[in-house]
């Protein structure tokens, strides 16, 4: 439902007034569905108040995951604007994004991924805690037309950190970090990552919901940047065989008001080992996962991706890497919905804080290169595996609720049987003519 534009403008004239003297005319309302792509549509901002109030309607049956019938009340979902993520969008004049939750029946819908790391940030706000969260976005620019990198010079043996491709790319670089820096993000880094035409953007950490809202951002930057200059952004966990994949590495802090709780980090990460299959199945969430998950080498001499359930001081092989006052979980790849990851990631730690998990021995060897120690758990090698694990995990399932929990697996164990009757061009070639 619309007020009236008159009504709409007078009761929020301080946030329209703003957005105006910015020059926004348009809204960009945006919501993530369940696999992690950003959806939304354009409104007028006279609409802002209304949206604010009650939301705007969308198509439950037309959104992936939602499980929303065609008829009746369930069956509108409603996204209602979050006013605190108002932002105009340098790279599209005179329209911003404002970041909707989801809404169902009036009610909110449990099933939004945005709904549930709410729901997750809850139960660790009822304890005076927060979660602090810095994600780091690796992705490829790859050419419009070819399943290549964009730039067909980009070959180094070892491509971490090149600094000749770095400048071919800087007109797209400068673009996407002059557009981030303009809707607030404090940019760490940008380099050029291990695999050719891979590059990963750090930016500074926040509560886990801004991080994770700041990542779609990020991503709908980068989407559109890329277009204009003429190449295709790309999170594909691993588009090239033989060269690492990308990941989205989370960074995780707890804290109570503005004093760090690093007492009660060993247990939180020892409930993150714990679930670390169910938790998989979320941080890896696509076929092509595990061809990152599950490689052995690559051309640069390592794969940067965890293979077993370890934690280790500074060891960027194990599962999780530990560091002073925080923690880095190495199993999320950048199909990963980062509202999922976030949430699931406090359901496991709070788990583990609640049973005084205690943490397994660290492990300081390099896991690419030395057999794991005994207590090692391997991660699942296929999503099905996965699902599997997540499906038989309680603790994770609870968090995501049934809904949510119903629809993740019913598209991913389908997902994973359609990936499983395709013939390859691999098989192809080594099979059709060899008996």
């Amino acid at each position: 439902m619309s007020l009236p534009a008159d009504d709409a403008l007078a009761r929020d004239e301080p946030l329209v007034e703003r957005l105006h003297a910015q020059g926004v005319r348009m809204l960009l309302l945006q919501f993530t569905d369940l696999e992690g792509v950003a959806k939304g549509k354009l409104l007028p901002l006279a609409q802002l108040p209304a949206v604010l109030a009650e939301g705007a309607g969308f198509a439950g049956p037309s959104i992936v995951g939602t499980g929303l019938p065609r008829s009746g009340p369930r069956s509108e979902f409603h996204a209602r604007g979050d006013a605190t993520t108002a932002q105009p969008l340098p790279w599209w004049p005179g329209v911003a994004r404002l970041v909707g939750d989801g809404f169902v029946d009036g009610q909110p819908f449990e099933a939004c991924p945005r709904q549930v790391l709410r729901r997750q940030l809850a139960r660790l706000a009822a304890r005076g805690w927060r979660l602090q969260t810095g994600l780091e976005p690796e992705f490829f620019l790859l050419h419009p037309a070819a399943h290549a990198p964009a730039d067909a010079r980009d070959g180094l043996a070892k491509p971490s950190y090149d600094l000749q491709a770095l400048p071919r790319q800087a007109p797209f670089l400068q673009d996407l970090h002059d557009a981030l820096q303009a809707c607030g993000f404090t940019l760490l880094q940008i380099d050029h990552e291990d695999a050719h035409g891979q590059y990963e953007l750090n930016f500074l950490h926040d509560d886990a919901l801004a991080t994770a809202d700041r990542l779609m951002l990020f991503k709908l930057a980068a989407q559109a940047l890329a277009e204009r200059h003429g190449a295709r952004f790309s999170m594909m966990p691993k588009p090239f065989a033989g060269q690492p994949g990308s990941g989205l590495h989370v960074h995780a802090s707890l804290w109570e008001g503005e004093r760090p709780r690093d007492d009660l980090l060993g247990a939180f990460v020892a409930g993150v080992l714990a679930h670390a299959e169910g938790l998989t199945a979320l941080a890896a969430p696509t076929v092509n996962s595990y061809r990152r998950l599950g490689a052995v080498d690559s051309i640069t001499g390592t794969t940067w991706a965890p293979a077993v359930v370890a934690h280790g001081p500074n060891n960027r092989t194990a599962l999780v890497r530990t560091l002073p006052g925080r923690f880095e979980w190495r199993a999320p790849d950048s199909s990963a919905n980062p509202y999922l990851i976030s949430a699931a990631l406090v359901a496991a730690g709070l788990d583990g804080i609640d049973r005084a998990l205690p943490l397994p021995p660290a492990v300081e060897a390099d896991l690419s290169e030395t057999p794991p120690p005994a207590h090692a758990r391997p991660l699942p090698r296929h999503l099905d595996a996965a699902c599997d694990a997540l499906a038989a995990d309680d603790v994770l399932t609870a968090a995501l609720g049934p809904v949510l929990t119903t629809q993740f697996l019913r598209l991913k164990r389908a997902e994973h049987a359609e990936a499983a009757a395709q013939v390859t061009p691999w098989e192809v070639a080594r099979y059709a003519t060899r008996f």
